[in-house]
């Protein structure tokens, strides 16, 4: 049997729990959610990372579906409610594939139907403008996890890819962690600056996750996560999920990531834009200048970095496809995660191992931050606090 052949048989065991994907708002900036237009029943590799053909091909057993808005939205939770919806109307639309999912038990019962778990994660703090109430009312949606910023600061908590302000977090930030364990909602650390990270894991009783993260000590990049916080995970229960964007995995494509970007600008396009327009622009700056070509291997690269700082029972994977416009070789869409266990296999990773890093882990760390949340709901009412009276 090959490595890809046992990679596969092993997905068919242990699917892998994919801790981002930003489909949502692929089918807003691409279609404004005509489904009609995308149908991920079929195949749309011409538009889309991601359809439901190539997550069965990738083995993917559970996805958490970023609603994800941008920071500059006028009303980022009218848009982030927006983004909900459209997942629903993708559940309801393919019943026979995707099953929804609040709970680990959820997870567990959609594998032995043989259905895609689907859960949400919300991606920036913005999202619930400094409100706890709008915070639970997310949970209350269907909301699992949220990052708690995105690439710009808000007003409670630092990015990585903005001037630091609050140091970290703040007072009225150590209170959004605390309501999001009462909840049972993860923390999501990815996108966070090193000192959010920090004050995150003092203030969480509960596990933490990075859903799209990779290793600082491979690849120098603000959004990857210093050892000393990979080394802290064991002792807080969280994971730290690999992503696959190349300008995050690949060094050389940090700096050629920087001139990209700012090629876009000088063009009119946010640098995360992917319409058609925007990509335009990329690939004609991609013929100047050709960028590194990140593999599987590079990705393997972190995660034999991140099983050693943080233990193989503190990684997953978070691939974030359809939120990048690049992908590495092997790794092109949904359907490559075969190929990223086969190059584990030949690194000698075990079938134990690899049964952790795609499944056990991620049901584990949603089932620990639910226990806590029970435990902290018999004791703490909801949080009422305001922005205002924590942090003045």
């Amino acid at each position: 049997m090959t490595s890809l052949e046992a990679a596969r048989e092993l997905l068919s065991e242990f699917p892998v729990v994919d801790g981002h994907n930003d489909l949502p708002w692929a089918l807003r900036a691409q279609v404004r959610y005509d489904l009609d237009a995308r149908d991920i029943a079929t195949d749309q590799s011409a538009h889309l990372h991601t359809d439901i053909p190539r997550l069965r091909a990738g083995g993917v057993g559970a996805q958490y579906w970023s609603v994800y808005v941008r920071t500059d939205s006028p009303d980022p939770v009218a848009a982030t409610l927006e983004q909900i919806d459209c997942v629903r109307q993708l559940l309801a639309r393919h019943p026979g594939d995707l099953r929804p999912a609040l709970t680990a038990a959820d997870m567990e019962a959609a594998r032995g139907e043989g259905r895609i778990a689907s859960l949400m994660g919300a991606e920036g703090g913005h999202s619930i403008a400094n409100s706890l109430g709008t915070l639970r009312g997310l949970y209350g949606l269907g909301v699992r996890y949220m990052t708690l910023t995105h690439n710009d600061n808000v007003d409670w908590a630092d990015s990585a890819t903005d001037e630091p302000k609050a140091g970290g977090l703040t007072a009225f930030g150590r209170e959004v962690v605390r309501e999001m364990n009462r909840l049972g909602m993860l923390v999501d650390l990815s996108h966070v600056a090193a000192t959010t990270m920090r004050d995150a894991l003092d203030a969480s009783s509960a596990p933490v996750i990075f859903s799209h993260s990779s290793a600082r000590a491979v690849c120098d990049h603000p959004r990857n996560v210093p050892d000393d916080v990979l080394e802290r995970l064991p002792a807080n229960g969280g994971m730290a999920m690999v992503t696959f964007v190349p300008k995050f995995v690949l060094q050389a494509a940090v700096d050629w990531t920087a001139a990209a970007d700012e090629n876009m600008r000088a063009h009119g396009f946010h640098p995360l834009d992917t319409t058609a327009e925007a990509m335009k622009v990329h690939r004609a700056f991609e013929e100047r200048r050709p960028r590194p070509v990140a593999t599987a291997a590079t990705v393997a690269d972190h995660l034999d970095h991140m099983r050693e700082a943080a233990g193989i029972d503190h990684v997953g994977i978070g691939g974030d496809y359809d939120g990048t416009a690049f992908t590495p070789d092997g790794l092109a869409d949904v359907s490559g995660y075969p190929n990223l266990l086969a190059e584990l296999l030949d690194r000698g990773w075990s079938k134990a191992d690899l049964a952790k890093l795609t499944w056990k882990n991620a049901v584990r760390v949603l089932d620990a931050a639910q226990d806590v949340a029970r435990a902290l709901q018999a004791t703490r009412p909801p949080s009422n606090a305001t922005i205002e009276s924590l942090d003045g």
